[in-house]
């Protein structure tokens, strides 16, 4: 019985054996192809050789506003104000680096016109970094300019920027940039920038000029830099222990623009060359946050050009000067009061054609993931006076949700 048993037992492994499938150098299931997942700001999707990484983050902002405006009748609008996918991460080696933003809401890509191109494409750059202190890139980017415009939109206290930054910002660019950091936490430190741009802004494909942009920037920290990359953020969040100062310049001179306002507005009808002068100021401390800014653009000409074929068709340079102030408290429960006031004055040749502005905000935030997930709630008012001594009172009430990873 006992000789019936083992033979039986043999038969079956030997039958076994025989039917497993030879084992393949190409199988699906080996472990050592399997790439690396990882969840902090996005999510991380890394080679097995560890040879490509890519991080994927998407935000949306979801707002419905109340308008009154004088002389009109009060209405409301309810829309996405942004919609935003990004992935970014490193090809071959951490030194060499990528970014590319693509934005989907229609406030982000504006409207589609007979022979502009569209303008889903915020960022494709790609980095080079030969050490922890220098960053050389090349692509469409920000530019080094005013402390508002670099900081992403998802990072702002209230629920837009300022009339000088519509006005006065230098934005994305394609080009070339530079840049040295040398932060520090608790010692004096300081970044410098520049970068060599088109000056014609983003995703422009309409021919080319002998003009360029030349852009610098110098960042001062004199009691160290701010912990957690608190320069990149407004309000502060991490509740410095001790106080944090920002003071930065930037200078730009665009050569031959053939837009209004530089890097963005309509075309004009004939180049101009363009000098920017962007000043930030940022203090943190203790859950308090207070900024100022000034910002400007000149001419090297009249910032008037004129149809050739129509001597009453005008555009113009948004030429002038601008200031904000900032302040805020940010409570132990997440709550934050924000309030602002800017002002904006034209440049005299232009008053004809827009008013000078003050503004005045004020705002409440409920922070439920820092900027990444936040309730924002924000009441505006608009002071405007015109050429023809007229004056206009606008205000609006709005709410917006901000969410992403």
């Amino acid at each position: 019985m006992r000789f019936f048993v083992t033979a039986c037992l043999t038969f079956a492994t030997a039958l076994a054996f025989a039917q497993r499938k030879p084992e393949t150098p190409n199988n699906d299931l080996k472990l050592s192809t399997i790439p690396y997942y990882s969840f902090g700001k996005g999510i991380g999707i890394t080679s097995p050789d560890s040879l490509f990484q890519m991080n994927i983050r998407f935000r949306m902002q979801n707002r419905v506003t109340y308008l009154d405006e004088e002389d009109e009748k009060p209405a409301y609008d309810g829309q996405i104000r942004r919609l935003r996918l990004r992935f970014d991460g490193y090809v071959g080696s951490p030194k060499f680096l990528y970014a590319i933003q693509l934005s989907f809401a229609p406030g982000d890509v504006g409207e589609v016109q007979e022979g502009e191109n569209i303008n889903i494409i915020r960022d494709a750059v790609v980095f080079y970094r030969p050490s922890a202190k220098w960053s050389l890139s090349f692509g469409q980017t920000k530019l080094p300019g005013n402390r508002q415009r670099i900081n992403s939109s998802g990072a702002l206290q209230l629920t837009d920027r300022t009339i000088n930054n519509a006005r006065f910002t230098i934005d994305r660019d394609f080009g070339f940039q530079a840049h040295y950091l040398n932060e520090k936490l608790e010692k004096p430190s300081y970044n410098l920038k520049a970068a060599l741009s088109t000056g014609e802004g983003r995703n422009v494909t309409n021919g080319s000029d002998d003009g360029v942009a030349l852009t610098g920037k110098v960042e001062l920290f004199p009691f160290g830099a701010f912990q957690r990359d608190g320069t990149n953020f407004e309000g502060d969040l991490v509740r410095e222990a001790k106080p944090k100062l920002l003071l930065s310049g930037a200078f730009q001179q665009n050569n031959l623009a053939k837009r209004t306002q530089g890097q963005l507005g309509d075309d004009l009808f004939a180049p101009r060359t363009m000098r920017s002068v962007l000043l930030d100021a940022m203090l943190k401390y203790n859950g308090f946050s207070l900024m100022s800014s000034y910002m400007s653009r000149s001419t090297s000409d009249t910032p008037i050009t004129v149809n050739p074929l129509d001597a009453t068709d005008v555009r113009y340079v948004v030429v002038g000067n601008g200031f904000d102030y900032q302040m805020s408290y940010l409570f132990r429960n997440d709550f934050e009061l924000i309030g602002r006031y800017s002002i904006q004055r034209l440049g005299s040749e232009i008053e004809a054609f827009l008013p000078n502005t003050k503004e005045y905000s004020f705002g409440v935030t409920k922070y439920l993931r820092e900027h990444a997930f936040k309730l924002q709630a924000e009441i505006n008012y608009d002071d405007l006076d015109f050429a023809d001594g007229t004056n206009r009172r606008n205000w609006y009430f709005r709410l917006q949700v901000e969410m992403g990873i």
